[in-house]
């Protein structure tokens, strides 16, 4: 038996030069030989999976070789010596690096070897294993045994493809004799044929019976199936079902409809521009395209598919399955996002391009394609908008008439849910932008343009006219009246009101706006509030006889000019007390986020002030509260879902009030609260604050800035103990003068670095409002600490001007001059002074804004301790959200007197406590005093006034009527019955419910109203018998209608154009041959600014760029808000309110009342309201059109 194995030694001497020459790996190594602990050095070379040795690094033939596939690579440890050599040897060998090869096959003794370096014996373990070739063997191991599977598979089908065919065969023989049966059957059926045919002969009469009995049993038959019929098709199940398909159906016609709309959009607009764009001389470019109708092309591609498939379910009618289609469209709707997101972007796009002629006549040569049915490129890129919307109004339907036990009702849930989640998310994105619409709409009306309406962060508030009263020098009030006609018509001033600034714009004959030169944009950190005129001032002593009462003061101390005065004059006293409380929240919001800023931004450098974000609750969701991306005024995360509880915790907290928060809850609290929830709340927060109020809330309050660390302390205390009551700064209050009503800083600025003392001054220094304390006037720094002594205030005005020198080597600074200064430059306390925490401050200012203390008690004590601060903050909130309350919802006391009594009482509490401060006692009698007018109102006319006031014995006619007196009562009367719409009538769609009169009853009146004077019109017309006299009151009509569009009264346009264009008018062939073209293209005009096209697009545009007085329609705000009450419920599944809708609801009711607070100044004329009024000149529809025909009969068929 042979016991050597040949191999080719030429092959192998070649293989062994190529691992000399480009071995993997190559290198001396120690070999164990076969005798025990002796180790021979060789140098080794790798090449693929043969591991040469050589005896030398120069020797060219090998020594040995080794086949290492299949083989193993592991570590060894160092054998033990026998013997103890030298000390050195022994710890250059314990160095040293052991492996050992493994062979996969018996009979191989294993390779030991060893390296002098431990990265070098990685090496190469790491070379021999991959030379082994283990993960292909595994690889083939794997593979083997998915072959061998496979292969018992595809045995088992075999097996089980031999058994069909054995059943196959049995069938077969199974049918043959099923047949063979069947042909003796008939066989037998024919032999009894002649048999039965023979006795029906035999016996007519049973066939006769026979006949009866089943005629009667099918019409028995058929009458209880018609009876089953009619009772289904009466049941609930069939009428829901009915509703059901009614619903598909008019699904199928819209989806239809927004597809040509889409395909008008791109085969009409996009694809020509794109030709346009790669012309030689393009009038757009392909960016700006692509910016314009940014995914159009495959909404209309996934739209298109869409309405296929409903299609095709309808062609499968009365089974209609629609939820797989939703389940396809949803995943695709994400393509909406970027449409919505670059919605607003492409609109400004799309108005630059137009400023290019050559564009501008292209586009209108598009627009006149007859497929465009006269709508602009603006309404088609608008209608995506409200396609998503669309669907979920449409599968909230469809789910109210499907049974719970459909077989789609939980896809259709599934699918309204995901919407609804794609609507929220679309919201909150689209939200961003609607404050920056208004804001560049309000800056493109601005001749001069206004560089800080394109601050993101600027939010609006209000607009309005006010008249601005002129004034001279040293701000003495020049002796104007109210009454004045040139003070109305040269100081009447346009007012825009945000939330860092205050915008005055005087309106040129063009309509256009143009800043004031001198006070046209008023920075509000630099801005003091005056509501009413200092008693004691002679400049201003009886303006409250001259103005009504009816003017507020705004002070300005610029840092880089001199202090000046701006007097205002509201409309009426509600309205000031709208436009100064919404100035004076602003001023508190601002400057309160100013000094938490500054004094926490050493800690963190982001925008939120860091109280504010290390207190989660402010903006991370949890179980009773959720929050959108998108940030209010304080630059706090809005509200999406919350509990009430949070809400009114939020209403309550401390730290910061939001305007915007503080309207919509407000506005919308009945929806999930009642009034007496909420007056509790803030008596809690008055009598226990500490209970009341959050203990997060409080401990934030009283945080002091980390960084700031005190080296010159009062007494050489440690920074520990001074801030153990949050005690503020040392400083002292200068002389003031006589009480006045102003608003200075309810939270104050931050402390200037440089400061080493304060001066709390308050609104006005001096007995004028322009004067204040120059800041180059104040003393030099001083590094002493002096005690906190605030009874050096004094309250009385005659004290002497010398008192003030007194303390002259008292360090003090102007705190209105310094301290806003440090807020606007942003500059934080320096480590050399002592820390001051937010509650310090807040003590700081309150107790310098009052004009002294109450007897027997003292101010330092009362300022360190740490609850005082609490009680005063507390107060300050309270007094804070009633003022607001009281002053902008004052019909939540008119209408509920226990509220009103309740509130009332709580204020006479707050007057009663011996710690109130000046200014404090004075907001609480400024409230009650709001409070305790019953007439607010008493300047305004009422529609039941001026029905009792109508009673001329000789009723005026139309023909002795001049149209501008018409149009000027229709708006007066327009505006008296709008304005007289409490707002808690458009909460809950109440005027859509069976007991509307009930529930909304001002809105039911409108309604008729409006109705009343349209029918008027009417009726005026066909009162006239020739052709020539209804076509002269049409004219005179439309005339009417347009000066009601230059008086603002949109509501008054509506009523007369939708007069004309009744059955009864419109048909009137010959009468409209008479109107002038001039008329006809008026009307057209008229038309086209009140149409519904587009959710009365025209009208929000014009709306948005005109400025109150002015009366709306009504009937576009209620269709707003029964579409958000429909498309969102009021609360979510867990029970939370949903604020994002409370938000969407406020904002439409504020555009309301916007309209409703500003007044007409139009002079009631009882002649023209009694012939407007007069019912018996109304005739009903059918009769008018009984008159139409007869005038002008129809013309034969």
């Amino acid at each position: 038996m042979q016991k050597s194995v040949r191999y080719n030694e030429g092959h192998a001497l070649y293989l062994a030069f190529l691992a000399r020459k480009e071995g993997t790996k190559r290198g001396f190594l120690s070999k164990k030989a076969a005798e025990a602990s002796r180790w021979h050095e060789k140098w080794f070379a790798l090449y693929q999976n043969v591991l040469f040795y050589f005896e030398g690094e120069q020797s060219g033939r090998p020594a040995g070789m080794y086949l290492l596939e299949g083989c193993s690579c592991e570590r060894a440890l160092a054998p033990p010596r026998a013997g103890a050599g030298p000390g050195g040897a022994r710890d250059a060998l314990d160095k040293q690096y052991y492996f050992t090869v493994l062979f996969g096959h018996e009979g191989q003794k294993p390779l030991e070897l060893r390296c002098e370096e431990e990265q070098d014996g990685k090496e190469w373990m790491e070379a021999i294993h991959q030379a082994s070739y283990a993960d292909i063997l595994i690889e083939r191991e794997v593979l083997m045994q998915k072959y061998i599977h496979l292969v018992q598979i595809v045995e088992t089908e075999k097996i089980a493809a031999n058994q069909l065919r054995h059943q196959l065969e049995d069938q077969d023989t199974e049918i043959e004799r099923l047949k063979s049966e069947i042909v003796a059957l008939n066989k037998t059926k024919e032999r009894m044929r002649p048999y039965q045919s023979n006795q029906e002969d035999e016996d007519p009469d049973i066939k006769k019976i026979k006949k009866v009995q089943s005629f009667m049993r099918g019409w028995l038959c058929r009458r209880k199936w018609k009876t089953i019929v009619q009772d289904y098709i009466c049941s609930p199940h069939a009428e829901s079902m009915r509703k059901r398909n009614q619903i598909v159906f008019t699904m199928v016609e819209a989806e239809s409809e927004y597809v040509h709309q889409l395909y008008v959009l791109v085969n009409g607009f996009l694809r020509p521009l794109r030709m346009a764009a790669s012309s030689k001389k393009p009038p757009i470019s392909h960016d700006d395209v692509s910016s314009i109708f940014l995914n159009s092309e495959t909404i209309m591609f996934l739209h298109e598919i869409f309405h296929q498939g409903l299609k095709a379910r309808i062609a499968n009618w009365p089974t209609l399955i629609l939820a797989d289609l939703f389940d396809i469209l949803l995943p695709m709707l994400n393509i909406y996002q970027e449409f919505v997101r670059n919605h607003q972007y492409s609109l400004q796009v799309l108005a630059n391009c137009k400023q290019n002629r050559d564009f501008d006549k292209l586009l209108k040569q598009y627009e006149a394609n007859p497929a465009c049915e006269g709508r602009m490129l603006e309404t088609f890129l608008t209608y995506p908008m409200f396609q998503i919307p669309r669907y979920i109004i449409t599968l909230h339907e469809l789910l109210a008439h499907t049974p719970h036990e459909h077989v789609e009702r939980k896809s259709l849930e599934f699918a309204k849910s995901k919407l609804e989640e794609l609507s929220r998310v679309m919201h909150d994105e689209v939200s961003d932008t609607e404050n920056i619409r208004k804001n560049l709409a309000i800056e493109r009306m601005i001749v001069e343009g206004c560089d800080i309406l394109l601050d993101t962060s600027q939010t609006f508030i209000r607009q309005g006219s006010l008249i601005q009263v002129p004034s001279v020098e040293r701000g003495k009030l020049s002796k104007v009246r109210l009454g004045s006609l040139s003070l109305k018509k040269e100081g009447e001033r346009q007012c825009f009101l945000f939330t860092k600034h205050f915008l005055i714009c005087t309106r040129s004959s063009g309509g256009k706006l143009h800043l004031l030169k001198t006070g046209g944009v008023l920075s509000l950190i630099e801005c003091t509030l005056v509501e009413e005129p200092d008693a004691s001032d002679d400049d201003s002593k009886g303006s409250g006889q001259v103005f009504g009462h009816l003017d507020f003061k705004i002070v300005v101390e610029p840092p880089d000019a001199a202090p000046f005065t701006v007097v205002l004059l509201a409309p009426s006293r509600q309205e000031k007390a709208a436009w100064t409380s919404d100035i004076s929240q602003c001023v508190d919001n601002i400057r309160c986020n100013g000094l938490m800023t500054i004094v926490f931004e050493e800690n963190s450098k982001v925008t939120v002030p860091h109280m504010i974000k290390s207190d989660a609750r402010l903006h991370k969701d949890d179980t009773d509260i959720c929050f959108s991306k998108t940030l209010n005024s304080c630059k706090v995360p809005q509200i999406r879902y919350a509990s009430v509880e949070r809400l009114l915790e939020r209403l309550t907290d401390l730290r910061f009030l939001s305007i915007d928060f503080l309207n919509t809850f407000l506005h919308t609290y009945r929806i999930f609260t009642t009034a007496a929830v909420v007056l509790g709340k803030l008596s809690d927060i008055y009598k226990r604050p500490f209970t009341s109020i959050p203990v997060r809330s409080l401990e934030l309050f009283f945080a002091t800035s980390q960084n700031n660390r005190g080296e010159h302390l009062v007494d050489g205390k440690s920074p520990r103990l001074c801030r153990k009551f949050s005690s503020p700064p040392p400083l002292a209050v200068s002389r003031t003068s006589s009480p006045v009503r102003a608003r200075k800083l309810s939270l104050t600025s931050p402390l200037n670095s440089r400061i080493g003392a304060l001066d709390l001054t308050t609104s006005s220094a001096s007995s004028s409002p322009t004067t204040t304390h120059s800041p180059a006037a104040s003393p030099p720094p001083h590094t002493g600490k002096v005690p906190l002594d605030l009874s050096r205030g004094l309250s009385s005005p005659e004290q002497s001007p010398g008192s003030v020198e007194e303390h002259v080597d008292n360090p003090r600074v102007d705190l209105c001059n310094k301290l806003k200064r440090s807020i606007q430059r942003g500059q934080t306390a320096d480590n050399s002074h002592c820390s001051v925490s937010p509650a310090s401050a807040f003590a700081i200012a309150t107790a310098a804004a009052g004009h002294g203390s109450p007897p027997g008690f003292n101010n330092t004590e009362r300022t360190c301790d740490k609850e005082f601060i609490i009680r005063r903050t507390a107060t300050n909130r309270v007094l804070n959200v009633l003022r607001h309350w009281v002053s902008k919802h004052a019909q939540d006391f008119e209408l509920n007197n226990e509220l009103k009594m309740n509130v009332l009482n709580l204020l006479e509490e707050v007057l009663r406590d011996p710690d109130l401060l000046p200014q404090e006692r004075k907001a609480t009698a400024n409230i009650l005093r709001a409070l305790s007018q019953d007439d607010q109102d008493d300047i305004h006319l009422k529609l039941e006034d001026i029905i009792q006031l109508a009673d001329c014995p000789k009723a005026e006619c139309f023909e002795t009527l001049s149209a501008m007196e018409l149009a000027e009562q229709i708006t007066l009367l327009d505006h008296i019955v709008f304005r007289s719409i409490p707002y808690e009538e458009f909460l809950g769609q109440g005027w859509m419910k069976l007991d509307k009169n009930e529930r909304t009853p001002y809105i039911m009146k409108t309604s008729q109203h409006f109705n009343d004077m349209s029918n008027l019109v009417a009726s005026q017309i066909m009162n006239y018998a020739d052709v020539s006299s209804r076509a002269n009151a049409i004219e005179k009509w439309v005339a009417v209608a347009d000066i009601c569009r230059c008086l603002h009264n949109y509501n008054g346009v509506l009523e007369i154009t939708s007069a004309l264009n009744r059955s009864a008018i419109y048909r009137l062939k010959k009468t409209w041959a008479k109107v002038s073209k001039q008329t006809k293209a008026l009307m057209d005009k008229l038309q086209k600014t009140v149409s519904s096209e587009g959710r009365f697009k025209n009208l929000r545009e014009t709306l948005k760029n005109c400025n109150p007085p002015a009366v709306p329609y009504l009937g576009m705000y209620l269709t707003d808000l029964a579409f958000i009450e429909e498309g969102t419920p009021n609360f979510t599944e867990e029970g939370l309110v949903n604020f994002s809708k409370m938000r969407m609801i406020s904002h439409i009711i504020r555009e309301i009342r916007q309209f409703q607070q500003t007044s007409y100044r139009i002079d009631h004329q009882p002649k023209v309201t009694h012939y407007l009024l007069d019912k018996a000149l109304i005739i009903d529809e059918d009769t008018l059109y009984e008159l139409s025909l007869k005038i002008e009969p129809r013309l034969p068929a």
